[in-house]
């Protein structure tokens, strides 16, 4: 008789694999930015253990709490700004993350001069079409992350004109291509023509603006809505832009309870720099200034400037004289203010006049780390580059 199998004995059930240990992290960022991180499969209120790559080693950088699903997020600042940081995350049972590199670089700010789409301007392009005064220039301006130009007209097929010596409108198709072609994302209103059709023009020229994707800034309904600074982010690094303007007419300054531009008396700068400086990691205050083609700022500009950067901005950028001005740096290259930075697209026939060029500046969240000038000549009324760079230190 053949033997009693014996009985088939209990298979304890395998432990489920822990979840794979998520890390996530920006490929790219301003120097100086928090590094948002972010992660799961951590455990249920367990603490994972973010580390940095220096010299060769791993070291602790931070702890993370994750939350009762097991996820995990925090913004971090790295004592040291470096070129790029590899990082991982260790979970307390030992697993890792795939490791991460966030590589950083400046955020780039192209900044150029007076911009006029009516006039002399509006007859070229009807010639030679939108986007011909921009031809030379756009390949620059639409390389920088950042693109900001003073707005000297009104946009809008509205309103009457004004009783003053010039007058300047430009089409909302002009400044579409001024936009989609040139590139350019932000625009001043702080100056002496945006009201040169009305309250109806000038409010056309901020919606006109920000339908097509501009950020106007300086300009508003009211006072405190042409004082709000208008925040662009690149990289992670947000930069504040601020408008003012004291050139007549007293008309196109904003009240409390009637639409304009921002006048620059000191307390107007102060109060809108320092709420920029608020809610961004950068702040660009730009005026509209001077004496017309005078070739150096006068006393009234060093003291609004002056007044600008201890209320906490790191670039001064101005206009209205028709002609480039100094360009000055301060702290260590952190600050700048460039005076004045003429005529870009512009009617000019004066030699004078005629010279310009663009504005680049390297931001992270330190300030201003480089200042270079590219120089271009106005042809008509188009900007051509010449080639040549100058440094500012």
């Amino acid at each position: 008789m053949a033997a009693t199998p014996p009985p088939p004995q209990p298979v304890e059930p395998a432990a489920p694999k822990p979840p794979a240990l998520v890390f996530r992290a920006p490929a790219l960022l301003a120097p100086g930015v928090a590094i948002e991180l972010s992660g799961q499969g951590a455990g249920a209120r367990r603490r994972i253990q973010v580390q940095v790559k220096l010299d060769g080693g791993w070291r602790d950088l931070a702890g993370i709490r994750a939350d009762a699903r097991g996820r995990y997020a925090r913004a971090i600042e790295p004592e040291t700004v470096r070129g790029g940081y590899r990082l991982r995350a260790l979970a307390p049972d030992g697993r890792r993350s795939r490791e991460l590199v966030v590589r950083t670089r400046p955020v780039t700010l192209a900044a150029v001069g007076d911009v006029n789409l009516g006039d002399a301007t509006a007859g070229v392009m009807a010639a030679q079409g939108l986007n011909y005064p921009w031809s030379s220039v756009a390949p620059s301006l639409r390389k920088a992350d950042v693109a900001f130009a003073n707005l000297e007209c009104a946009i809008s097929t509205r309103g009457a004109p004004v009783e003053k010596q010039y007058r300047f409108r430009g089409s909302p198709a002009a400044l579409k291509a001024m936009r989609a072609y040139a590139g350019i994302d932000v625009v001043n209103l702080a100056n002496n023509h945006v009201g040169d059709y009305g309250t109806t023009a000038l409010l056309d020229t901020i919606d006109w603006s920000r339908r097509l994707g501009l950020v106007p800034v300086g300009a508003g309904g009211s006072l405190s809505a042409a004082m709000e600074p208008r925040v662009v982010e690149r990289l992670g690094l947000k930069i504040a832009f601020v408008g003012f303007s004291s050139i007549l007419p007293p008309e196109f300054w904003a009240t409390p309870t009637h639409p304009g531009n921002t006048f620059a008396s000191a307390a107007n700068v102060r109060a809108s720099v320092s709420a920029a400086r608020r809610v961004a990691d950068v702040v660009v205050a730009t005026f509209h200034w001077g004496i017309e083609l005078d070739p150096v700022e006068n006393p009234q500009e060093s003291a609004l400037a002056a007044t600008a950067l201890a209320s906490g901005a790191d670039a001064v950028i101005g206009g209205h004289p028709h002609v480039l001005q100094p360009i000055r740096t301060s702290a260590g290259g952190r600050k700048v203010v460039a005076y004045s930075l003429g005529n870009f697209v512009f009617a000019s026939h004066r030699a004078e006049t005629v010279r310009t060029g663009i504005l680049h500046l390297d931001l992270s969240a330190r300030g201003v780390e480089r200042t270079r000038f590219q120089r271009a000549t106005i042809e008509g009324v188009r900007p051509v580059l010449t080639g040549s760079w100058v440094d500012v230190r």
